[in-house]
């Protein structure tokens, strides 16, 4: 069956080289829009990064994007993945931009290739190779030779392979924006005037390219010209750029906020969401991208940070395994729908803009006969009754009501006609043969890791090193050692062997040993990275071995000079005496470096290692272990998870490609979550939290091609100590699916018109659907029309229901794909009069 996708990606992947190499486009702008063969557009972007996901997800999340409403995919281009040693690259497998771009015009959609290469994203160093960093006389993102050298040449190479591939609009391909440099506007200030020149420059020399489309830089607001400035952040409705022969662009709507290890999962809600889409139309925008539409998954080392999770999944209307998140996915289509049922006015003019009271707006396009309009009440509280063309319009707090006719009501941002889906994971065994159902695989081995120096290649420095400038992160871990002679009559040893151990460390996580065992840990955070601990320890008279591990989360990936950011044990390190409080400095001691793991070099994470010890007796919750099993993939087509429950902090390995890093024994603090998020008011990051408390990370995602039906190899590499015994499979599903619509909900914006041509007044209308189309609705859980309460997965009766509720939804649904049902007294009659009432269902499918 895997072979069979492959062949059809290859299949749609040739047709379309044929295809796009037929017409070519013409792509330019004026001040209101991108302008394609000579017309304006109304575009909707989204992100999805390839290296984030697999080819075989990639025609999927596409199609998804498609059937979402997207106009085109955005994505970053991540030079250290594809160029990871100077002048050897790499476009293979989820490196391949080639396949990824020719995969989204098969699909008829556009690309903005966002080259950078700078791209920051949460990627290790920002999407820079850390090689660069190593080039003689380098300064990254100013007006400095070697660096802009080094750009120049990665820049031309990416924009030549798409020109050779003729992927550009003006070749008859998708791409019809491109982007350099990122975001450089914010720190810009810190390289002083350097800044003006190296911002010009980028700029012609990414123009001589000559691709045939347009340049953007995101947040920089002497962008000079043609390049367009764009906007990034949570609402970019009061944005404008630097010229008015400039669009108004939003690069990066963040749908979300990324994961820290440490931190609690973040959410933003679907009707804030839609509230800045809207806004950002109603005043003049037209061209806006989610930032993500598709998340993904960190894979390997790539998490940047520090301390930035392995799942990237941000919240994004396609969830972290390539599923539609409901309902953000839903209502977006929804706003999509109903912004380009305006596209004739939008394009044809500018707003007009007025007042309809405090904190109440109108935006009206007006051209010829053709009219639309935004209404927005901008009051984080206040619900409000508004005048309009002689008509009364109900504007909740927070929201912008669409109206395609300048007339009647397509949406409003605060209503959500789309189903909600909760999700669900099943968890199972790696193999049936294990010996419990809570077990991983039939069978476990182990190889031990050395503590302190064990590989030939160590080497001898006095005083203690970088830890990045030591390894040049070929490794996360780095070793310091140091042997020392104790003399009995050493003063901190007056008061016995107890003594403090004293070390400050620039980051990010650090192991003390002392004669060869643990005598503690530290670790820093996503807020402040250093590591400084004072870990009691027990030295004797004579030869004693300190041995610290220094181990790397990622590296930092934002701010002016985030390259010159340092890690490791940088000192000082100090032996103290517990009462006395005498002490002799170690820093400046002749101490021993060892950069890497011997498991790594020797390849345990491929599982092939003939060293591998099969026994009883398998060591748990000890550090510094090496475990392998096997396993059968899970039976069905569900995404798969790994559930760490039980594990401490290590990297992942499935049949030699790596997961990534696990760290579930990192837990988010204990408050600042909330049942329910109020959507209303400005969000931030830390606005609406979930899963505080728990592991910040627990399940970790396996993609499905990567799996054999058997046969199958985990490795771990734990760092902290763990019970791999307690792994399991967790099978991403649906659980229950819901939907809540109001008398005043709009209809669907599908029937927009039907209504307005007729003269009749339909009532609105809910509707709820199976996720899969082999699947029917099996089981009504929840139906109530009335004043029902509560949210998914935990509705209630209100004051009245309709005795017919759930007779109603059951002949309606049950047996059936989809269902929809009027949400009006002609349908379940009139359980309490003069009352608005609303239907909630929440139903199961099989």
């Amino acid at each position: 069956m895997r072979r069979r996708t492959e062949i059809l990606v290859l299949v749609l992947v040739f047709c379309l080289a044929a295809a796009t190499t037929a017409f070519a486009s013409t792509v330019t702008y004026d001040h209101r829009a991108i302008v394609i063969d000579g017309k304006r557009r109304v575009l909707v972007s989204g992100s999805i990064h390839y290296p984030r996901s697999t080819p075989e997800m990639w025609p999927d999340l596409i199609q998804k994007s498609k059937d979402g409403g997207l106009d085109m995919i955005q994505t970053y281009v991540f030079w250290s993945s594809h160029e990871p040693v100077r002048n050897q690259y790499n476009f293979e497998g989820r490196n391949d931009l080639v396949k990824f771009v020719k995969l989204v015009a098969a699909a008829g959609l556009y690309v903005h290739l966002r080259i950078g290469p700078y791209v920051c994203a949460e990627w290790n160093y920002g999407g820079f190779p850390v090689w660069l960093h190593f080039v003689p006389g380098i300064k990254f993102r100013t007006d400095n030779e070697p660096f802009k050298a080094e750009m120049q040449r990665f820049t031309a190479k990416i924009v030549d392979m798409m020109k050779q591939e003729k992927l550009y609009a003006s070749q008859g391909g998708p791409i019809i924006l491109s982007q350099i440099e990122n975001e450089y506007g914010n720190i810009d200030s810190a390289y002083g005037a350097a800044a003006k020149s190296y911002i010009k420059w980028a700029a012609d020399m990414a123009v001589s390219l000559d691709t045939g489309v347009p340049w953007v830089m995101c947040q920089q607001s002497d962008a000079p010209d043609p390049i367009i400035n764009t906007c990034n952040g949570f609402y970019c409705d009061q944005f404008t750029p630097n010229s008015d022969k400039k669009p108004k662009m939003w690069t990066e709507n963040w749908s979300g906020w990324f994961l820290s290890f440490g931190g609690a999962v973040p959410h933003r809600p679907a009707e804030d969401l839609a509230f800045a889409v809207a806004r950002f139309y109603q005043r003049g925008g037209t061209f806006q991208n989610y930032y993500m539409y598709h998340g993904g998954t960190n894979f390997d080392r790539s998490t940047g940070g520090p301390f930035i999770a392995t799942s990237y999944d941000y919240d994004a209307p396609i969830d972290e395994y390539g599923l539609v998140r409901q309902p953000k996915w839903g209502h977006l289509r929804d706003v999509h729908k109903a912004i380009k049922l305006c596209e004739e006015a939008l394009i044809a003019t500018d707003p007009t803009i007025s007042s309809l009271g405090s904190n109440l707006e109108a935006a009206v396009y007006k051209t010829g006969s053709v009219c639309s309009a935004f209404l927005a009440n901008v009051d984080p509280k206040s619900d409000a009754t508004v005048k309009f063309n002689g008509n009364s319009y109900h504007l909740p707090a927070w929201s912008v009501s669409i109206l395609p006719d300048c007339k009647n009501v397509a949406l409003n941002t605060a209503k959500i006609n789309s189903m909600t889906v909760i999700p669900s994971f099943m968890h199972e065994s790696l193999n049936t043969n294990a010996d419990s159902t809570d077990s991983i695989g039939s069978g476990w081995s182990w190889i031990n890791e050395p503590v302190g120096i064990s590989k030939a290649s160590a080497f001898s420095r006095l005083g203690l090193l970088e830890q990045i400038n030591t390894t040049a992160d070929k490794s996360d871990y780095l070793w310091y050692s140091l042997s020392m002679d104790i003399k009995g009559d050493e003063p901190f040893l007056q008061d016995g062997s107890q003594t403090v151990l004293h070390v400050e460390s620039l980051g990010h996580a650090l192991h003390a040993f002392i004669n060869g065992k643990l005598a503690g840990s530290g670790t820093g955070n996503s807020n402040n990275v250093k590591v400084n601990v004072d870990i009691p320890i027990t030295v004797v008279p004579g030869k004693n071995t300190i041995d610290f591990l220094s181990v790397t989360v990622g590296l930092q990936n934002y701010g002016a000079f985030f390259d010159l950011s340092g890690a490791g044990v940088t000192g000082p390190v100090k032996l103290t005496g517990l009462n006395n409080g005498s002490s002799i400095d170690l820093s400046s001691q002749q101490w021993k470096y060892q950069v890497g793991l011997e498991g790594e070099d020797s390849g345990l994470p491929s599982g092939s290692s003939s060293q591998w010890i099969s026994r009883s007796g398998l060591p748990k919750n000890r550090p510094l272990i090496w475990y392998k099993t096997n396993f059968d993939a899970p039976t069905g087509k569900d995404p798969i998870a790994l559930d760490f429950t039980g594990m401490g902090k290590g990297e992942a390995w499935v049949n030699g490609q790596s997961i990534g890093r696990y760290w579930p024994a990192y837990f988010a603090p204990n408050g600042g979550c909330t049942d329910y998020c109020n959507y209303r008011g400005a969000y931030s990051p830390s606005k609406c939290h979930k899963n505080c408390g728990k592991p910040s990370q627990q399940l970790y995602h396996v993609p499905r091609s990567w799996l054999k039906p058997s046969g199958n190899i985990l490795v771990l590499f734990e760092e902290l100590g763990g019970d791999p015994t307690q792994l399991a499979f967790a099978t991403r599903q649906t659980g229950s699916l819901c939907s809540h619509v109001s008398e005043s909900h709009p209809l669907p914006v599908d029937m927009w018109g039907l209504d307005s041509r007729s003269g009749r007044a339909s009532s609105p209308i809910l509707s709820i659907s199976c996720p899969s189309p082999n699947q029917v609705i099996s089981t009504i859980k929840f139906a109530s029309y009335g004043t029902p309460l509560g949210s998914c997965g935990s509705f209630s009766h209100g004051r009245c229901s309709s005795a017919k509720a759930r007779s109603i939804v059951h002949e309606a649904c049950v047996g059936s794909t989809s269902c929809s049902i009027g949400v009006s007294t002609s349908t379940f009659g009139d359980p309490c009069k003069g009352i608005k009432k609303s239907l909630a269902v929440e139903v199961s499918c099989a």
